[in-house]
């Protein structure tokens, strides 16, 4: 079906609780539907936004189109957790009905305070000429998931600043507020990070100015900027469009990268001795749109949209499309990010069929289905295959091909099921440490799969769309490894 700009933008009341249900029975059935990550219900699901803690429970909503895997009229979709894995979905949270943002209410984060949670977004409207305005916006929710949105924006654009001007991520500093937000100069259709301040929230907002993180220019647009604090030192998670890729490498159409400085200079706008190259906050093919902050124990969590902009998933043919990585938590080690399951991913862990191997192995155990997690280390000095989601006739299969002599891991999508943005590759290389042991640890749900490598050092995320058969899990020869296998449970 061919989306037109007014079916995009059709207001929500125009669809009957029918044509809803519809959509969700097809997303629910879907072979490929997600059992222990959060999913659209239907339709679109991309940015997460609003990742808090709040009345004694975690929450997070993500931007959604209920009636297409299409970006159209977006709302936020709200879920509350007690221990970052299993979520509860709380129904939609920012509806796009008022004059600032009537073309969709759009990314944003939140800050518990005085027994609320403020949600700072945007707001995008559009007027009859189609030209954009963006407003930053306000709302309040209590703790009974109620909001009630401010009369007028917080502030509008700076002139200097085109129509990008989005995905404020609020943060309080020494009893100021500050929000930082993705912008893009008028001029020279530069990608910047555009830093601003108050001292009472709901106004008297003004701009710091343009942040400092690189030397380097960051492409032509810089979407969802996150600003957290792990391990002392301040960590810029970003999305720079159009990077030039002689600063640093990437596949995907557009980049989640990274950048570590010592501390951020609120008052000057700047990440104070930056490491100036940003590094690819996953290595996979679909991760986009993280959204990162402190909890109240300063502990640095990041979540991710598992998916791309301006790109097809099969799904989009059953009326939805992306996921919500699971959550993970930040650490520093030798002037690097690492990122960790959160310890309550174990809950999900079925220990009665846990399968523990040892030993020279070609072959593993077939799983009950695509559900699991896998824990392994592969021993130094061996190259070969490790084939997962494999079919019965061994011709496909999500192939991790790996040189712990050379210290090299190559993910191959190629041939795991239907094919997936083949114009950006179907392989990603990641480099190892020489000569040391590897290890990989593999969550499977259905159509995602999570690999974390040495401990979190690199990660890469990725769709797939397989034929919910394929489970077997083999080498393509003799290897030395030892770990264990769990069947998950769902959400």
């Amino acid at each position: 079906m061919e989306w037109t700009r007014e079916m995009r933008y059709r207001p929500y009341q125009d669809y009957s609780a029918m044509d809803l249900l519809k959509l969700q029975r097809q997303a629910g059935s879907s072979p490929y539907q997600l059992h222990y990550h959060i999913h659209p219900a239907s339709g679109l699901l991309n940015d997460p936004n609003g990742f808090n803690f709040f009345n004694h429970e975690w929450h997070v909503s993500y931007q959604n189109f209920p009636f297409g895997a299409v970006h159209g009229l977006k709302s936020w979709m709200h879920m509350s957790s007690t221990d970052l894995v299993h979520w509860q979905p709380r129904g939609m949270v920012l509806t796009p009905d008022t004059q600032y943002d009537s073309h969709g209410a759009y990314s944003g984060s939140a800050l518990a305070k005085d027994g609320h949670l403020f949600l700072m977004y945007t707001g995008n409207h559009r007027d009859k000429d189609w030209t954009r305005t963006p407003y930053q916006l306000g709302a309040w929710m209590d703790k009974k998931g109620q909001v009630e949105k401010l009369k007028q924006p917080l502030f509008s654009k700076p002139t200097n600043i085109s129509e990008h001007f989005r995905d404020p991520q609020l943060l309080e500093h020494n009893g100021h507020y500050y929000a930082i937000l993705g912008a893009q100069t008028a001029d020279d259709e530069a990608g910047h990070i555009d830093l601003w301040e108050s001292d009472q929230l709901e106004d008297g907002w003004h701009e710091v100015g343009l942040v400092q993180i690189s030397q380097y220019q960051m492409g032509y647009m810089v979407e969802c900027p996150n600003l957290v604090f792990v391990d002392d030192h301040a960590v810029m998670i970003f999305c720079p469009q159009g990077l030039n890729k002689q600063v640093s490498d990437y596949q995907n159409i557009y980049p989640n990268m990274y950048l570590i400085g010592d501390n951020f200079d609120f008052d000057h706008a700047a990440l104070i001795n930056s490491s100036n190259t940003p590094v690819n906050l996953d290595y996979g093919f679909d991760v986009y749109a993280s959204q990162a902050f402190n909890a109240p124990d300063g502990r640095a969590y990041v979540i991710s949209w598992v998916g791309l902009p301006d790109t097809t998933y099969p799904t989009d043919d059953e009326n939805w499309a992306n996921c919500l990585s699971q959550v993970k938590e930040l650490h520093i080690r030798d002037g690097q990010l690492y990122q960790q399951p959160v310890e309550a991913m174990r809950t999900l862990r079925i220990e009665s069929k846990r399968y523990e191997f040892a030993g020279t192995l070609p072959m593993m155990p077939e799983p009950l289905s695509q559900q699991y997690e896998l824990a392994m280390t592969i021993e130094k000095k061996q190259t070969g295959t490790l084939h997962l989601l494999g079919s019965q006739d061994g011709k496909h299969s999500l192939a991790l091909h790996f040189d712990t002599k050379q210290g090299q891991l190559v993910i191959d999508r190629d041939q795991v099921g239907q094919p997936v943005a083949t114009d950006h590759g179907t392989t990603r290389t990641i480099q190892l440490p020489e000569q040391q042991n590897l290890k990989l640890h593999i969550y499977i749900d259905h159509s995602l799969a999570e690999i974390f490598i040495n401990d979190g050092a690199q990660v890469a995320t990725l769709r797939y769309f397989a034929d919910q058969n394929n489970n077997r899990i083999y080498f393509n020869q003799p290897t030395k490894v030892q770990g264990s296998l769990w069947p998950l449970s769902n959400m």
